[in-house]
């Protein structure tokens, strides 16, 4: 589900695209901070968004600074920090952990095992610290499993899984925002799930993976009732942002 919520550098204005590339920093920062180098490594756009629609959300208290890191030694760079930084630094280790577990389950792939161990510690504290967006995520894990042991081709079904497991991440703590969070995290989720089947029909087919848009592919129209769904999802999402 990673990589998906990117930035789109030619619509920005050059001060615009300065303030994205701190916040992207700033959460780096806060993952060395909080999860050490290992959880650096898991560092996502994704999450940088998340940080940028909290920050502009509640406006909080933002340190701004300028350094030099292991990844830019040579010229100094700009960061942007604050609380909500640090609850998505939380949120990226929490979601990289299990998308190293469902890697492993998937395809076997000992890398991704030896990634999760790594995080293991990690993700006990934060499972801890956050446990309502800890059970989202393992539920969602345990629902998408049972969904792909039955094979089953319900789309709406799948795609609403990550939609509510994305909207519980969405809402940092519950207050008079936690609806509209709810609801933008719960329609992003679903546009994230359907534009990853999506994209990889194909290649599921071909290797077996679950993937409920494999029996609906050689259809006529296959690409256009795609393309409607991910409009639907995307216009839902964006109703909430704009309140």
């Amino acid at each position: 589900m990673f990589g998906y919520i990117i930035v789109h550098k030619p619509e920005l204005k050059v001060r615009e695209y300065e303030t994205y590339k701190a916040s992207y920093c700033g959460l780096c920062r806060s993952l060395k901070k909080r999860h050490g180098r290992i959880g650096q490594m898991t560092l996502s756009y994704d999450m940088t968004f998340l940080a940028l629609l909290l920050t502009g959300l509640y406006e909080p208290e933002t340190i701004t600074g300028c350094e030099r890191c292991i990844a830019h030694p040579v010229n100094r760079h700009h960061f942007r920090q604050n609380q909500y930084f640090d609850y998505a630094a939380d949120m990226n280790v929490l979601l990289t952990f299990y998308k190293c577990l469902d890697d492993w389950q998937d395809e076997r792939r000992i890398s991704r095992y030896a990634a999760a161990q790594l995080l293991s510690k990690q993700y006990e504290a934060i499972k801890a610290k956050y446990p309502r967006q800890h059970k989202a995520v393992a539920d969602y894990m345990k629902a998408l499993a049972r969904c792909e042991k039955k094979h089953s081709d319900n789309v709406e079904e799948a795609a609403c899984l990550t939609g509510k497991m994305l909207a519980e991440v969405f809402v940092c703590r519950e207050d008079a925002w936690s609806s509209d969070l709810r609801q933008m995290g719960f329609f992003l989720g679903k546009f994230i799930y359907l534009m990853d089947a999506y994209e990889d029909v194909e290649k599921d087919e071909k290797s077996g993976n679950y993937n409920p848009l494999i029996k609906m592919k050689d259809d006529e129209n296959f690409d256009s009732e795609c393309q409607s769904m991910l409009m639907m999802q995307m216009a839902e999402c964006c109703k909430a942002f704009e309140r």
